[in-house]
């Protein structure tokens, strides 16, 4: 294998620079978020726990989250069930099914400016974000 020898005129300059670029790949991009329903809603559950509920939010206070991740129905989703009887009905149903993941929520907790909030909140998360 022969090497050459670059001069380091405008033309030589020009060929290094040349034979640099073809060596280097292209930028890489963050991967998109799995919108498929579980992963949508692992998402979603994991913000909901750390901002609604570990956060001491007192619209919350209330509550206490349990996660129906591993449905069979092909619907997973979250619940916010009353902290002290968590066997009641849910305050707060939270699911998704699909791909892409159609998520929706419904419930008593879903009515005035509360609804808005948590609507708000579940779009951000659904779709990739985070934070409280």
């Amino acid at each position: 294998m022969a090497f050459t020898r670059i001069s380091r005129g405008p033309v030589g300059l020009a060929a290094a620079a040349a034979l640099l670029s073809a060596c280097q790949s292209a930028p890489v991009s963050a991967p998109a978020p799995n919108r498929a329903a579980l992963a949508t809603m692992e998402r979603v559950a994991l913000s909901a726990n750390a901002c609604w509920f570990k956060s001491g939010d007192p619209m919350f206070a209330a509550y206490r989250l349990a996660p129906e991740l591993n449905s069979f129905s092909g619907r997973p989703r979250i619940l916010a069930v009353p902290r002290n009887s968590p066997e009641s009905r849910p305050a707060l149903v939270v699911q998704a099914e699909g791909t892409p993941a159609k998520v929706d929520a419904f419930g008593p907790m879903m009515a005035g400016a509360s609804g808005e909030r948590i609507r708000r909140d579940v779009l951000k998360w659904s779709s990739g974000g985070s934070g409280c």
